[in-house]
């Protein structure tokens, strides 16, 4: 289906994929992915870019126009691809027993995907093509070179250079201590709502709140929120929630739908089940987030951050037939390795990455680790932006990185 928008073409592509592809007569699954060009080069022959989204279990941004990827698509035919799992693609159901679906739940990992892109590669008859990594499409441009760098032209990473020998462990030792400091700053701005939050969470530890969906509204789902701090504009989003928080003693209607619509991963639940999972390489991430919580985190005026509780596949609808599963892969050990550190080193694509100084969910550190035993790869480091960056200021951030490959920077 062609579509033509105010600046942009739109041309839908559905791939049958295996859904194991170490076993390429077993079943399939169904990876949707939608073309877009600008309407004046329709007809031109470009270079490809593909892009990956963030996630894990996010589906492509849905456009109305040019929006963030203006400046790539002056030079670039672009595929924004929805990860197998998401969006139109077949969706990962919750059916069948539990060690079944944990089974097909461990092909939703970025290797599968890169496998994804290259039978997609092949069957548009692309020579090589570029990416785009938006945060955990970073991480997979990181097992893309790892698995198949022949297929690659130039890649660009938008805050997610994963920490290639980083375990769960690792990862979330680093995350609480970043996440204390957004809440700092976030009080730091608005001192008052120290005590709005303070009074919520007091509330709810003492009576029982039900959100529209029915689902409980916990103290520690409301400490989930927190999980905006990491945007752009996600601090003035929590403060114009607080002022609404209440009417007549009771918290509002407004509030509560509000509330359950940036808690409840109705949007995406693999993002939730398939969270932990994405740093696991040849261990058990056992809740990794649930085991290193500090203590300060449990105070009545804290906020969580990017983290996933098992507490949530009890307490969320959506989210609750994926219990049984969700625990199997917390306990699973034999997770096979997402990056090659050989492969890396001696990586011969040119990369391109901005690395957001100050970014809550991915570490800076563990970025810039990455980035020096990449090979071919030159990285920005900035504290201009939060993590969702090539969203608020995608033409300049794009730019400059087709700059940085071109070697113009």
């Amino acid at each position: 289906m062609r579509v033509t928008m105010p600046g942009l073409t739109a041309v839908d592509h559905e791939f049958a994929v295996p859904l194991d592809h170490a076993d390429p007569t077993g079943p399939t699954i169904t990876v949707f992915a939608r073309e877009i060009v600008s309407p004046d080069k329709a007809g031109q022959d470009l270079p490809w870019a593909v892009f990956l989204q963030g996630g894990p279990g996010g589906k492509s941004p849905r456009l109305d126009g040019p929006g963030y990827f203006s400046h790539i698509l002056k030079t670039h035919r672009v595929l924004l691809l929805d990860q197998r799992g998401t969006g139109r693609s077949t969706p990962a159901v919750a059916e069948g027993p539990p060690q079944e679906l944990a089974r097909r739940l461990g092909h939703f990992r970025a290797d599968a995907i890169v496998a994804d892109c290259e039978h997609i590669r092949r069957s548009l008859g692309i020579e090589r093509w570029e990416t785009w990594g938006q945060s955990y499409g970073g991480f997979v441009t990181l097992t893309y070179l790892s698995q198949a760098p022949e297929g690659l032209k130039a890649c660009h990473v938008t805050g997610g250079l994963a920490g290639i020998g980083a375990s769960a462990d690792d990862v979330y030792t680093r995350t609480y201590p970043r996440v204390r400091d957004k809440v700092r700053a976030f009080y730091a701005r608005y001192p008052a709502d120290r005590a709005k939050v303070t009074a919520i969470a007091e509330h709810l530890s003492s009576t029982t709140v039900t959100l529209p969906d029915g689902d409980p509204l916990t103290f520690r789902r409301w400490q989930s929120l927190g999980m905006m701090l990491g945007m752009s504009g996600g601090a003035e989003k929590l403060h114009w929630l607080l002022d609404e928080a209440w009417i007549g003693g009771r918290l509002s209607d407004v509030f509560l739908y509000d509330v359950m619509m940036e808690t409840s991963f109705h949007a995406g639940p693999l993002f939730a089940v398939l969270h932990e999972s994405i740093y696991g390489q040849g261990a058990a991430t056992a809740w990794s987030a649930e085991r290193l919580m500090p203590d300060d985190f449990r105070a009545p005026d804290m906020f969580t951050g990017e983290m996933i509780y098992p507490w949530m596949f009890a307490d969320m609808r959506a989210l609750r037939p994926f219990r049984e599963a969700a625990e199997l892969l917390a306990e699973r050990d034999d997770w096979p390795p997402l990056y090659d550190a050989a492969r890396l080193a001696s990586n011969e694509v040119p990369v391109a990455a901005v690395v957001y100084h100050d970014d809550m969910y991915v570490d800076a550190g563990l970025s810039l680790d990455t980035a020096s035993r990449l090979g071919a790869c030159k990285v920005w480091v900035t504290n201009e932006y939060e993590h969702n960056g090539f969203r608020a200021d995608g033409r300049r951030i794009t730019a400059r990185l087709m700059e940085m490959n071109a070697g113009l920077v």
